[in-house]
């Protein structure tokens, strides 16, 4: 069980916006090692509900580096793997846009959606929300901190193919009729 999980967080509603990113790596069913930057936007135009939700303010970012600053140790991250995330159109339109904004080199990688593993293999949980699984798998963690995120985010495959004694990522999107697809910005 091989593969990368991804979060962001967003300074606003623009996707474009990124403030955080975490990626978590996963060998063998393991988490084997994490990346955290804070991230300047290109605007440092920051919501309120945003911050609300994540903690997250201007001057936290003010003298990090831009998308463009934190891209190639993330591009080593995710080049030539599976890249989870938990609702993972977003994820990915914040990847593209930001991709976009700094006019950088588009990666390759294949990703899967873990909502999308956790209806199929959870279907009776009130919702698919992070947080609801996190509590069904009895995972503690502070919600909207990227890093914590990709961890919980992460150990949905893992538990998943542990549930159903499969060995590999592609076993347990085979098993369940789970869609990966190639990154495309």
């Amino acid at each position: 069980m091989n593969f990368a999980a991804i979060d962001f967080e967003t300074a606003n509603n623009k996707r474009n916006s990124a403030c955080s990113v975490a990626v978590v790596e996963v060998k063998d069913g393991q988490i084997c090692d994490s990346y955290y930057a804070l991230i300047r936007p290109p605007e440092m135009d920051f919501s309120y509900f945003n911050i609300q939700i994540h903690g997250i303010h201007p001057e936290d970012v003010k003298d990090e580096p831009t998308f463009a600053g934190i891209w190639p140790e993330l591009r080593k991250r995710l080049e030539n793997r599976i890249v989870v995330a938990h609702n993972a159109q977003f994820d990915m339109s914040v990847l593209k846009y930001a991709l976009n904004e700094y006019k950088l080199p588009e990666p390759k990688f294949n990703h899967c959606c873990t909502v999308s593993l956790a209806r199929k293999l959870w279907p009776n949980l009130e919702n698919h929300k992070l947080d609801t699984v996190g509590r069904y798998l009895n995972i503690d963690f502070k919600h909207h901190d990227a890093l914590e995120d990709a961890k919980t985010c992460a150990a949905i495959p893992i538990v998943a193919g542990k549930q159903l004694q499969v060995e590999n990522f592609a076993e347990l999107v085979r098993e369940l009729g789970v869609a990966v697809k190639p990154f495309k910005c």
